[in-house]
C-alpha cells in the first residue's frame, strides 16, 4: 500500500504544486482547510501530514500551524508531521520540533530532499508507534504476571488451561490433547471456582 500524505495550505498554487511533486511517490490527498484535517486523518490511514505554519490571517507567527500541530500529535497514534512554512525561523523551526514536528521544511524547498524527507519522517513515526506498542505490551505483560505470582496452583492451572482453550478455537478436544490429558480432566480444571 502507497504511503499517504495529507497536505494542508491556504495557497492553491502551493498544494497544486505539492500534488504534482508528491503524487508519484505517494497516495497525495491536499487541502486549504486545516479545520478538516480531524476528519480527513479520522480513518487513521494518513501517514504524514505536510502543514503550513499561516493560514490566511495576517499573522505570520505560525501559531495557527503550531495549533493544527498540537491537535494532530495529542492524538493516539498521531501520523508524522512535517511542518512547512515561507517564513522559517528557528525559534519556530524549534518550538515546531520540540511540540512534535519530525521536520521543518522552508518553501521554496527542493523536490527529491522533500520526498526523502517525507520517507524518513513517516519511517521514524512507524518505528516510534512500533516501539510503544511493544512497551504498551510489555507492560501488560509485566501486569499479568504480577497478578499471576498472587494466584493459588488451582487458579494458575484454570488460567492456562482457559487460555489453551481459548487458542484451539473453543475446542475442548483439541485443548485436552494440547495439555496432555482427557477432556474429563480438563472440564474438572475449568469447572473450579
Amino acid at each position: 500500500m502507497k504511503t499517504k500524505v495529507l497536505v494542508v495550505d491556504d495557497n492553491k498554487a502551493v498544494r497544486t504544486a505539492l500534488r504534482l511533486v508528491l503524487s508519484p511517490h505517494f497516495d497525495t490527498v491536499a487541502t486549504g482547510d486545516p479545520q478538516l484535517i480531524p476528519a480527513l486523518i479520522a480513518p487513521g490511514n494518513v501517514d504524514a501530514i505536510l502543514l503550513d505554519m499561516n493560514f490566511g490571517s495576517d499573522r505570520l507567527d505560525g501559531s495557527d500551524g503550531l495549533f493544527w500541530l498540537d491537535a494532530v500529535t495529542q492524538r493516539p497514534e498521531p501520523p508524522a508531521v512535517l511542518m512547512i512554512t515561507a517564513f522559517g525561523e528557528l525559534p519556530l523551526a524549534v518550538e515546531a520540533m520540540r511540540r512534535g514536528a519530525l521536520d521543518f521544511i522552508t518553501k521554496p524547498w527542493d523536490n527529491d530532499v522533500l520526498v526523502a524527507r517525507i520517507r524518513e519522517a513517516v519511517a521514524r513515526s512507524r518505528e516510534a508507534r512500533r516501539l510503544s506498542r511493544e512497551a504498551g505490551d510489555a507492560g501488560s505483560l509485566r501486569m499479568r504476571e504480577s497478578e499471576r505470582a498472587s494466584m493459588t496452583l488451582d487458579e494458575l492451572k484454570r488460567a492456562h488451561a482457559e487460555e489453551v482453550v481459548a487458542r484451539c478455537g473453543g475446542n475442548l478436544a483439541a485443548a485436552a490433547r494440547q495439555l496432555g490429558i482427557n477432556r474429563q480432566t480438563l472440564y474438572n480444571i475449568l469447572r473450579k471456582p
